[in-house]
């Protein structure tokens, strides 16, 4: 049967004979993959922040041990190219399908052994070494997971709603970061703290192996999507995509990567770095600062499908353009709000700073994906994307922590307000495809 359906720039295009995917299928399989791989990431997160300092990293000085773990959290955001470009390329070769089973497997292997790994107490430094690698195989898999989920969505999204589907998979992020903050709360309250250091952290890495499995089922029901199939019956495959995204879309590829920058800065500052300056210098317990979390989540979550109906009405460009200056501005609350340390503005500025997460990570997708053709779409989304987790994530609890300790907490604002300079002044520059 010949079927009509829209790609990512939101042009009608005409397949040829296929197995249409249902649009619920479609819609749970992107959700189910991202929140699985959000999930994994999210663990380890959390972990680096309350767990992984005092079993892989000991130390004299505590404050050493919690860099050295925000070091190891790095290293998967310095993956996440690779991945892009390993996956990307298969992605844009043989398949979306084929490459997001693949890419949900690699993460997902390397979240469980994570759990089964033996402390610095038994092993010494092949402890730490062991959970780089394991974190670098994270890195590896959401690097192929996350482009191939947003183009399983957006390739498949009839005219008008793109961004609407393109944030489904984008809601992964604050489902799989509910799961994994409430998985460890609910350990926190339930085991003493000699039982959570010594099997209780290892619980949610090991139970992640039930996430992947259905995650895995769904994958495989699907078909390939519309927009790759036509790419397949035109023949217009490149031999090596990563290689034409850099020849052919190097401006794109800089442009779309500082697009993504102030979304990684703002979220990875109000999620680790805020555990670890709460749990630390504000004087919260574990219990009371995830708690905040889990509330403040619900905005980031709510924000992404209203962020997306406003960028199917108006424009994805325009949204993220008022979102990007309300983030600068919101960088200037840092010392008056986070630093006053009391609970109420400790949860009035965590949940503002995630709804503003909300509204600029729902169109984000789509938009990263609108930049590129379909024949190097895969590649050239994810790369943008994970370039961006390097320039805006990666280091921004290690530099966030460095910041407040030496010139006070209003600095990491000033840090924020910088990354949203730069994505506004790309904003501006790009053209959508």
């Amino acid at each position: 049967m010949e079927a009509q359906r829209s790609d990512a720039s939101g042009s009608t295009t005409t397949t040829g004979t296929l197995n249409l995917n249902k649009p619920g299928t479609v819609l749970f399989a992107s959700l189910i993959g991202t929140t699985i791989e959000f999930f994994d990431f999210y663990i380890y997160a959390t972990a680096a922040v309350l767990v992984f300092p005092k079993l892989f990293f000991p130390a004299s000085d505590p404050t050493a041990a919690m860099l050295q773990s925000f070091a190891t959290f790095a290293i998967a955001f310095f993956a996440r190219p690779v991945g892009s470009a390993v996956f990307g390329h298969y992605g844009d070769r043989i398949g979306r399908k084929a490459t997001l089973v693949a890419a949900l497997l690699t993460m997902g292997i390397s979240t469980v052994v994570i759990g089964l790994l033996p402390g610095y107490a038994a092993i010494g430094t092949l402890a730490p070494l062991l959970l780089a690698l394991c974190r670098f195989g994270q890195g590896l898999g959401l690097g192929g997971e996350w482009g191939g989920a947003v183009l399983l969505a957006t390739e498949n999204a009839p005219p008008g709603k793109v961004a609407w589907y393109g944030m489904f998979p984008q809601l992964g992020a604050p489902i799989g970061f509910f799961l994994s903050g409430g998985t460890f709360l609910l350990l926190s309250e339930t085991l003493t703290d000699q039982q959570f250091f010594d099997f209780g952290w290892r619980i949610p890495f090991i139970a992640s192996a039930l996430l992947v499995g259905v995650g895995l089922y769904v994958r495989l029901k699907i078909s390939e999507t519309p927009v790759f199939q036509r790419v397949l019956d035109q023949q217009e495959r490149v031999r090596v995509p990563s290689a034409a995204v850099f020849r052919e879309h190097g401006r794109v590829l800089v442009l779309g990567t500082l697009m993504a920058l102030a979304t990684f800065v703002l979220f990875y500052l109000m999620t680790v770095f805020a555990l670890s300056w709460g749990t630390t210098k504000l004087g919260f317990t574990r219990p009371q600062f995830l708690m905040l979390q889990l509330f403040s989540v619900i905005f980031f979550a709510l924000t992404i499908p209203l962020s997306a109906v406003w960028a199917d009405k108006h424009g994805r460009r325009g949204t993220l353009i008022w979102v990007t200056v309300a983030i600068g501005l919101f960088g200037f609350l840092f010392g008056p709000m986070f630093g006053a340390g009391t609970a109420v503005m400790v949860a009035a500025f965590m949940s503002l700073g995630l709804a503003l997460m909300g509204m600029t990570y729902g169109p984000l997708g789509t938009m990263l994906a609108e930049l590129f053709p379909p024949e190097v779409r895969y590649t050239g989304a994810s790369l943008t994307f994970n370039f961006g987790g390097i320039l805006g994530a990666s280091l921004a609890p290690y530099l966030a922590t460095w910041l407040a300790t030496n010139y006070g907490i209003g600095s990491v604002g000033l840090y924020l307000f910088g990354a949203a300079a730069l994505t506004l002044i790309a904003l501006l520059l790009v053209r959508r495809r």
